[in-house]
């Protein structure tokens, strides 16, 4: 396949990083590590993926501005384009020595987010999308899955750890899904987890209280194959509520419909 320019540009620079991250993940005893609270963490390989991949980038597209996961926003001169950036998604896998985590990087323009790529390294699985013009992975075609049944469906998700709000929403939530579906996995990486919804692996996935940076890669390729994304309630205010649910085209609807049965629960 012939990629665009704009895509190349955004490979040159993911690819950069994911090996900068790849050479650290095999010194993971040598890295310095600060907490930024309760089982949060950043590395200096996630620092130093981040300032590559806005030297890649700024260099390519000097005009373009920046929100980033550690370095926070860096406004352009174009104030209605800037790149959406996750150095590293997926920071407790990398410690742990999980080798399951990615690069993550989306540019938003005009208020719409119009491509998207997540690089899982360990595996050099490349997903990538850009609006209207598919969704691929290295270089071959995704489609969402053809699954209709609940019972017969994968969903990931992402499970509160300490420090983070929604406990009592989650355990509704499993309650309402665990004898419903063919199963439900936490792999920890929720870039990643959208990127898998794309490919077919997963159904559907759901979360609560992500950023833009978690997602905003993942919502452009989900979408370009095929699937729908949405906010908790419906809508399309992810990126503002940090909420999601993502699935196939014949799975969204019935994972937010058994998400909003969940949070009856609560008032029964």
């Amino acid at each position: 396949m012939r990629k665009s320019p704009l895509i190349n540009v955004m490979e040159r620079a993911v690819r950069k990083a994911g090996r900068s991250l790849l050479h650290d993940f095999g010194e993971i005893e040598q890295l310095q590590v600060s907490r930024k609270g309760p089982g949060d963490f950043v590395t200096n390989a996630d620092l130093q993926a981040e300032r590559i991949l806005k030297e890649e980038l700024q260099r390519a597209r000097p005009d373009f501005g920046f929100v980033m996961e550690e370095s926070g926003e860096a406004p352009g001169e174009d104030p209605e384009s800037f790149w959406i950036i996750d150095p590293l998604d997926g920071t407790t896998n990398f410690l742990h020595g999980i080798p399951h985590f990615a690069v993550s990087v989306a540019l938003q323009q005009h208020g719409e987010l119009v491509a998207g790529m997540i690089l899982e390294p360990t595996r050099d699985e490349m997903f990538f999308a850009e609006k209207g013009r598919g969704a691929f992975i290295n270089d071959k075609r995704l489609r969402v899955s053809g699954r209709t049944r609940l019972d017969e469906s994968v969903f990931g998700t992402g499970i509160p750890h300490i420090g983070k709000d929604g406990h009592p929403a989650f355990h509704r939530e499993m309650q309402e899904l665990t004898g419903r579906v063919a199963g439900i996995r936490r792999l920890g990486v929720a870039s990643l987890d959208l990127a898998y919804v794309a490919a077919g692996r997963f159904e559907g996935f759901w979360e609560r209280g992500l950023k833009s940076w978690d997602m905003a890669a993942g919502i452009v390729i989900v979408r370009e194959a095929g699937g729908m994304v949405t906010d908790l309630n419906g809508g399309r205010k992810m990126l503002q509520t940090g909420g999601i649910v993502a699935g196939n085209g014949q799975m969204q609807q019935p994972l937010l419909q058994a998400l909003k049965d969940a949070a009856k629960r609560k008032t029964a």
